[in-house]
């Protein structure tokens, strides 16, 4: 009989034990909820915002209001007249009249057809029921006590419209042909940009990774330039190119740029750095032994590219082309600089926000814009858990072999996709120099006199490095930091997961979408956080919750390099959480952190659809100030508006590089051993 003996079958089970928390896990947890309320007042609670003012109609009851007219003298006889009735017979206002905008007004003269401001003629007016409303010039009347006025006063009276909540304004909108014709138009560009972009892409990651031609160094740097730009500059060098007075505009046999055309050749250009990354880390990673296995088998090239290549870098090429239909589907810049006629779903937000003030509709087309932002996000994220690893620990790494025909062929495809890239940035240049298109040509820096042109002068661009150097500081802390907890706290699984969910979510939500969410959320007097609203404050925020997603994955992905056995560790020598933190932690994962702080740096400078709603006379930016000159038709300052950008974000980009260095030779010189 064995001396050691299980517990009886039928005894019940002892209670469960659960582990004390200790002082660091109380604080790890604690920061984790600051964080997520971070998130959540940032992001979620804007979005309810939003989808609460999209649900919220308005229309004009005119059963609500009352009349009575008296004679010259003064007297009333007591007859009431009702404002729908009097509608039905003078036909002053129409029933799409009586659908409104929360700030629409009906005048009540219209009633009155024989209506004079001069008569003698007294009038009263009064709401039928509590919670109608009227105006007397700018005061607001709710009652239902008679308000009586002379003639010249009652033409001041207008009609408020009744609010209630519904989904008439979605009926609205799908029953709009011009506003419902932007879901088609904005699928169908997001679609041809994105199979046009992974295809160039793609051959171009191959030549890089699969070949031996020569400067690949030179093609890769190329390839990340319009990165380091906003999404309007494209649209610019296409108009110079091939605008109605463009240099080349006979390649388009007489077709237009301003349209269709013009928005896929830009997309292709701001999307190709983010297939081409995706796409060539996926073909980095691939096994030797199976192209020797097709060696052996006798298969030809091209079979063992579609056996062997298309499948290993099959989840690369899905994930790239839902990132380059997210990016082209929830883009304005570029289709605002150059869709002329051509509506889309981010350019409509604009046009129903600032130029008809219709905040419950802009609403409405936000929430449609991001139902197929958060699709396309969503099978991405789909696609990526089924991911297997494509190498493992007998895999031997690839290495190209030469081959001076296929070497020369990709060599001249790379040339030309990087003439096409260097060319546009070009183009954008040579026009900010010229003094006056097309007349002349004279080469001359007045262009860069921000200060004679409308969107802010130089003012703007130096809230643009300013915007960008504290989304950078104030970014990378709560990223990083809200990544450590929620890499490293003990247990706390159903906290974990819904942080990681919030962290997850602003990948989805188009920059327009969040920018116009903001403004229902903050400019609310309600909020408490109204005070940040049109400060640099908000635009900080908004510019970290935009990029959250992509900052949050570079520090798990940190993270998760780092074995917890650093944490038992430092747990058994009774060693802080905060030390271990702080002196092995950041200084291990900090070229992730250097990275961070550059991607949120760079995409600041250039972002425009996330803060075009949120800017004031005060915080103008530079990427907005390249919109504003567009529009006001000064094409060659926002060029050079746009340059200025690209040269900092390049200069950016340089002093980076050179930090990295310095600073990894002190801190990451373990990794050389």
């Amino acid at each position: 009989m064995s001396f050691f003996q299980a517990a009886p079958t039928g005894l019940p089970a002892g209670p469960v034990i659960k582990p004390k928390l200790s002082r660091d896990d109380i604080v790890m947890r604690g920061g984790m909820l600051v964080i997520a309320l971070y998130l959540i007042v940032t992001l979620i609670l804007p979005l309810w915002a939003m989808l609460s003012k999209s649900i919220l109609t308005y229309h004009f009851d005119l059963s609500q209001y009352e009349f009575q007219v008296s004679d010259e003298v003064g007297t009333f006889d007591g007859t009431i007249l009702n404002a729908a009735v009097l509608n039905t017979k003078t036909k002053a206002y129409a029933q799409d009249d009586l659908s409104a905008g929360s700030d629409s007004r009906l005048s009540v003269a219209a009633f009155f057809p024989d209506f004079s401001f001069r008569s003698p003629v007294l009038y009263q007016v009064r709401n039928t029921v509590e919670g109608g409303r009227f105006l007397v010039g700018s005061t607001l009347n709710d009652t239902t006590d008679w308000v009586e006025l002379d003639s010249n006063t009652f033409r001041r009276v207008q009609l408020r419209p009744v609010q209630s909540t519904g989904l008439d304004n979605f009926v609205n909108y799908f029953s709009t042909p011009a506003l419902f014709n932007s879901i088609k138009n904005s699928v169908m560009i997001a679609t041809i940009s994105t199979i046009i972009t992974v295809t160039l892409a793609f051959w171009f990651a191959y030549a890089l990774n699969r070949t031996c031609m020569r400067f690949k160094g030179a093609f890769r740097l190329v390839a990340m330039m319009p990165i380091l730009v906003p999404s309007l500059l494209p649209g610019i060098a296409l108009v110079y190119l091939f605008g109605n007075q463009g240099m080349i505009k006979e390649l388009l046999f007489g077709a237009s740029i301003y349209g269709p055309i013009g928005i896929v050749i830009g997309s292709v250009f701001f999307t190709f750095p983010h297939a081409f990354i995706i796409i060539s880390t996926a073909l980095a990673i691939s096994d030797a032994r199976l192209y020797e296995a097709a060696t052996c088998l006798r298969s030809t090239p091209w079979r063992t590219f579609w056996t062997v290549t298309i499948p290993g870098a099959r989840y690369g090429l899905i994930s790239a082309a839902f990132v380059v239909f997210n990016l082209v589907i929830t883009d304005f810049g570029l289709p605002k600089v150059i869709g002329g006629q051509f509506n889309v779903l981010a350019v409509d937000i604009y046009k129903q926000v600032i130029g008809q003030q219709n905040f419950e509709m802009g609403a409405v087309v936000s929430v449609v814009l991001v139902i197929p932002a958060i699709l396309a996000f969503a099978i991405d994220r789909l696609v990526q858990g089924k991911q297997v690893a494509q190498l493992s620990s007998r895999s031997v790494p690839f290495q190209p072999s030469p081959n001076a025909k296929n070497d020369r062929i990709f060599f001249i495809y790379a040339l030309f996709v990087a003439i096409f890239i260097v060319g546009m940035l070009l183009v954008c240049q040579f026009a900010a120099l010229v003094k006056f298109w097309p007349y002349d040509l004279s080469l001359s820096l007045k262009n860069y006199q921000f200060g004679n042109m409308d969107g802010g002068g130089w003012a703007s661009y130096f809230n643009s490095i300013k915007l960008g150097f504290l989304t950078a500081i104030v970014g990378t802390i709560i990223v990083f930091f809200g990544a450590y907890l929620v890499e490293k706290t003990n247990r706390f699984f159903v906290g974990r997961a819904m942080f990681q969910m919030f962290a997850m979510l602003p990948m989805a939500i188009p920059g327009m979408v969040l920018g116009l969410a903001y403004i229902f959320f903050f400019n609310n007097p309600a909020n408490p956080f109204n005070a940040i609203y049109g400060t640099m404050a908000i635009l900080v925020i908004c510019s970290v919750t935009h990029f959250y997603t992509v900052s949050h994955l570079t520090a798990v992905t940190a993270l998760k390099q780092m074995d917890r056995e650093f944490e038992s560790v430092s747990s058994s020598l009774k060693q802080p959480t905060l030390k271990l933190f702080t002196r092995v932690t950041v200084p291990v994962c900090l070229p992730s952190v250097l990275d961070i702080s550059i991607y949120l740096f760079v995409n600041a400078m250039t972002t425009v659809s996330a803060v075009v709603f949120l800017y004031s006379p005060t915080t103008t930016l530079a990427s907005i100030a390249v919109l504003n000159m567009d529009d006001a038709g000064d094409i060659a300052p926002a060029a050079a508006m746009g340059m200025m950008i690209f040269y900092t974000n390049a200069a950016a980009r340089i002093i980076h590089l050179i930090a990295s260095k310095g600073i990894m030779r002190r801190t990451q010189a373990w990794r050389a051993r």
